[in-house]
């Protein structure tokens, strides 16, 4: 005992850098740990195995699959969101674009069809036919949203849509689960800290009675690895509050701030991915939207077929049956594709109407504990082995630079 006293009297500095250097350790490997669950966005190195890709990039499509299945089973539906849109609202607030566009469609497709016919016929006649055509144009809105809303998940896909706006918008991902996450990042930073100051203590007492030069790199080794580990465990368990020591109160941190955190993803969520733009988008061009495009084609042609019957006969004379048809077919076309630049007029109302943003957080807040644990968890979990092994494995090798270092300053 007396050497041993002696020796930490004359070598104090050596044991108080200890508890230190094992607090800078538990940091740095936290940090290193965060940052490798993020970055790269793409794989640096020479794949398969040579090199590293940020876990949440790297596992996107299953990380955007996961937080999509629960939010489509559990916060919000389709038929949910479009059954908050009024029709007619709808056909007003598109009213002005859509009529411009109808009438350039009907001229444009009328001369391309049929050279000199159109300019043939007395303006007035043209003008009947546009106004009658456009007169309808209401119309045509109001039983095209019928039919969506009747058959919504025949021309959208919620879940397509937001997996591939997250896989394609890697950066995006990471904001998701970084601004969630965010104090249990700055917890996991800080824990580093003080679980690394705490085994540094003891680390110093070992080192003052066996003095072996294994200490120093098996101290590092459980530094890097104990503190990952606890770090993690600590955010999500236990799920429900526990007592411990008889004083000490503790649940996981990320959720015992479910409010927050719901309140955080669900006004990302609806800013960034479920917005009125990306539905309509997702509508008119997704894999579903053959079905959307049927219905416009029934719909116009219907119209035109009733609308133009003071001259359809002319028409159908002047370029054949099989040509009107595909006349018919023409407009539909181009109604479709002057549909993504007209449903922009209709963002702001929408964005209002659907109210995503409160439906998401309130319906996440009334989560279960299990449920709302599967947001985030994925993240962590997902290869988190890997992030324990390499704060583990550069904790080892920190010990033995301080080996290296406390021998050449006793010696």
């Amino acid at each position: 005992m007396e050497e041993i006293l002696r020796n930490v009297g004359e070598y104090w500095y050596v044991y108080a850098s200890m508890p230190l250097l094992a607090a800078l350790i538990g940091y740095v490997t936290k940090i290193l740990a965060i940052e490798m669950m993020f970055k790269p966005l793409e794989f640096v190195g020479k794949p398969p195995f040579l090199g590293w890709q940020g876990i949440v990039p790297r596992r996107a499509a299953r990380m955007a699959s996961i937080a999509c299945d629960t939010m489509t089973t559990k916060l919000i539906s389709p038929s949910e969101i479009f059954g908050r849109l009024d029709a007619d609202r709808v056909a007003k607030e598109i009213e002005k674009p859509l009529l411009d566009n109808i009438e350039d469609i009907t001229r444009h497709v009328a001369t391309q069809f049929q050279p000199g016919l159109w300019e043939s016929m007395p303006e007035t006649v043209r003008s009947l036919v546009i106004a009658r055509v456009q007169r309808q144009a209401p119309k045509i809105v109001q039983n095209i949203m019928a039919a969506v809303k009747d058959d919504i998940d025949s021309v959208f896909d919620l879940k397509d849509m937001i997996v591939t706006n997250l896989v394609r918008d890697k950066a995006l991902l990471n904001r998701i689960f970084r601004e969630a996450g965010d104090e249990e990042f700055a917890f996991i930073r800080r824990s580093g800290i003080y679980f690394g100051a705490a085994i540094g203590v003891i680390q110093a007492v070992a080192w003052a009675v066996f003095r072996s030069p294994l200490i120093m790199p098996l101290f590092g080794l459980v530094t890097g690895w104990f503190t990952d580990w606890l770090a993690l465990k600590m955010i999500f368990n236990p799920k429900q509050p526990k007592r411990y020591l008889g004083f000490f109160e503790w649940q996981g941190l990320f959720l015992k701030r479910r409010r927050e955190v719901a309140a955080a993803y669900g006004a990302l969520i609806a800013k960034e991915i479920i917005t009125p733009h990306n539905i309509i988008q997702a509508v008119l061009r997704g894999p579903t939207s053959d079905k959307l495009y049927a219905m416009v084609q029934k719909e116009v042609q219907s119209v035109l077929d009733a609308q133009t019957g003071i001259v359809r006969p002319i028409v159908v004379f002047a370029v054949g049956s099989t040509r009107y048809q595909e006349m018919k077919r023409a407009v539909s076309t181009q109604v479709m594709e002057a549909l993504p630049e007209t449903m922009l007029y209709v963002e702001d109302y929408a964005e209002d109407a659907m109210d995503i943003r409160n439906t998401l957080v309130t319906k996440m807040q009334e989560l279960t504990t299990e449920e709302f644990e599967e947001l985030l968890r994925p993240a962590f979990e997902q290869d988190e082995w890997i992030l324990i092994a390499v704060g583990a494995t550069l904790g080892f090798l920190v010990g033995e630079l301080q080996l290296l270092l406390v021998e050449s300053l006793t010696h």
